[in-house]
């Protein structure tokens, strides 16, 4: 019979969970602490409590960062992103389900090989077809090279959701009448909320605090994401931390929010996929 006991092995355990939990947080405090500290304390002892906090730093990074017009751009870029992530794969997670033929299993074998393929590997060829597309220094070809990026994980998710959907439900809906459109957007995708969520979270985190790919192809100031905004701080001879930090704090608060407000969701909706497969 199971010991559900209060014993001094679960007592051990959860100390143990917590300590590891302080120390996944020593991150955030530096980043909070210092960001509120003058330059000089900053690196005279980064690891203590601030003596007196400088809130300037918030107001002068927002200045120098032009925070609301790289927070349009990054909310602008994940937005658009995040929606045709989500309705590319959908649609194609779906065919591949529903018409399982060869060529659908080709395909969806090498959408889940793509995962394994790290990005510096197709660095250079991107920028090579940005180039002749004339799509470089624009946010239509950062937003287009997301959808590529993003697709393969989200198609991932999207299959195993679609195979726990009974096709009985779709058939009753073509039985009233319901388009093959309609079937799809009224009946499946609706049921497919917690992976849609999911998908949502994961590529939202990705891409807002993403920074190579927006620095390869954007270099244009006016259309700087947070994280190049952030990264001015930082030139050959002088680095402001100070700024900086206080940057990076403004940077994850948006996110950071998003995160809290769907946490529920994304473990429901990744065990649920992994359950079918």
């Amino acid at each position: 019979m199971r010991d559900d006991k209060y014993n001094l092995r679960r007592f051990s355990l959860e100390v143990l969970c917590y300590l590891l939990g302080l120390l996944f947080l020593i991150p955030f405090y530096f980043v909070l602490s210092n960001s509120v500290k003058s330059f000089s304390d900053l690196l005279s002892n980064s690891a203590s409590w601030p003596q007196s906090f400088v809130w300037s730093n918030y107001s002068r990074t927002w200045e120098i960062m032009n925070y609301p017009r790289a927070f349009m751009n990054s909310f602008l870029i994940t937005v658009v992103s995040i929606a045709g992530i989500v309705t590319i794969s959908a649609m194609a997670a779906y065919r591949m389900v529903r018409r399982p033929t060869r060529f659908n299993n080709f395909l969806f074998g090498l959408f889940v090989s793509a995962m394994i393929i790290p990005f510096q590997a197709v660095m250079i060829p991107l920028v090579k077809v940005l180039g002749w597309a004339d799509l470089m220094n624009s946010r239509t070809g950062l937003i287009i090279s997301f959808f590529g990026f993003g697709a393969s994980l989200s198609i991932f998710l999207f299959h195993g959701f679609v195979k726990s959907i009974p096709l009985e439900i779709e058939e009753s809906a073509i039985v009233d009448g319901c388009t093959p459109y309609g079937v799809f957007w009224r009946i499946v995708f609706p049921l497919l909320k917690s992976a849609t969520v999911t998908i949502v979270l994961l590529n939202s985190l990705w891409i807002w605090n993403d920074f190579l790919l927006p620095l390869i192809v954007l270099y244009d100031p006016d259309k700087r994401t947070i994280p190049l905004a952030i990264y001015a701080f930082f030139g050959q001879y002088s680095k402001q931390w100070d700024l900086a930090l206080a940057g990076l704090v403004m940077g994850i608060v948006p996110i950071l929010a998003l995160f809290l407000l769907l946490q529920k969701q994304i473990i429901a909706g990744i065990t649920a996929g992994a359950i079918k497969g």
